[in-house]
Parts: structure tokens; C-alpha cells; sequence
């Protein structure tokens, strides 16, 4: 089990998150991102720079996780590819992304996308709030927690 960092778009909190995640459990992180990230030495954490270009961090990370592993995105046609392969996306508001509820957050994504191109404004998400930290420190704690469960 890996998890996948949408290293572009992560709030450095839900980094630092990780961060401490991946070392006290020693399980890989590995963040992708466009552009060159630093992260603490550690065998455990690791950084991947992918070419500029429209989706190319996602293109990446969907052709590397393989099923069980977390990909951490807010990104929801990465998560549906990721869902579909066997993985399972996190979004960084502590929203897990799995089969049973991508096809929904798909269809809503699209409509939104549909609408702004069509000149509606729907607003953007709310600033990451202390709230959205903690839901994702908890997801992130019981998904962890599961699969360490299953392996053992």
C-alpha cells in the first residue's frame, strides 16, 4: 500500500499530515507535483516532478497506484480513475472517494463544469478551515487503520 500526493493543489497542511502519517507508520508518500517540492528525509516520503501540461500530475498518478493504494486529490475524474483501478482517492476535506458514491461526485462534477463554461459563476471552495484538517486527519487515521488491519 502507497499513498499518492495531487502535490499541486495540496494545502501545505494536509501535507504536513501526511508527512507525520507516512513516518510514523512507515508507509510511502510519495507527492507529485509539476513543479519541485521539498519534503523531510525520510525513506518513507518521496517526491516525483512530471512534466508541465494540462493533467499531467494526474496522467502520472492514475498510471502508478495500483489497488489499495490512497491517492490524496481533490481532483474528482483522478479519483474516479483511481476508484476504477481499485484504489481509493481522499480528498483533502476528508471526503473519501470510493465505488459506491465517484459515479455521484462525477455527475455533480460535470454539471458544475458544464454551467461555469456556459458562464455561471458557482463560486470555488470555502478556505480549508481547522474543521476540514480534522476530517481529514480522521479519514485519513480509519482508512490507514483499515488497511493495516487487512494486512496483517
Amino acid at each position: 500500500m502507497q499513498i499518492w500526493i495531487d502535490a499541486d493543489a495540496c494545502p501545505a497542511a494536509i501535507r504536513d499530515i501526511l508527512v507525520r502519517a507516512a513516518m510514523r507508520l512507515k508507509i510511502k508518500a510519495t507527492f507529485v507535483a509539476n513543479k519541485s517540492l521539498t519534503v523531510p528525509a525520510s525513506p518513507h516520503l518521496a517526491t516525483m516532478r512530471v512534466g508541465q501540461g494540462f493533467d499531467v500530475v494526474d496522467e502520472t498518478i492514475a498510471g502508478l497506484a495500483r489497488p489499495g493504494d490512497l491517492v490524496v486529490t481533490a481532483d474528482i475524474p483522478l479519483a474516479a480513475k483511481v476508484v476504477e483501478r481499485g484504489g481509493t482517492g481522499l480528498n483533502p476535506r476528508g471526503e473519501l472517494y470510493t465505488a459506491e458514491n465517484i459515479g455521484a461526485r462525477l455527475t455533480m462534477r460535470n454539471m458544475l463544469d458544464e454551467l461555469r463554461s456556459s458562464g455561471v459563476n458557482t463560486g470555488g471552495p470555502a478556505p480549508l478551515s481547522l474543521a476540514d484538517r480534522g476530517a481529514f486527519a480522521n479519514q485519513l487515521d480509519r482508512f490507514l487503520g483499515a488497511q493495516a488491519r487487512t494486512l496483517a
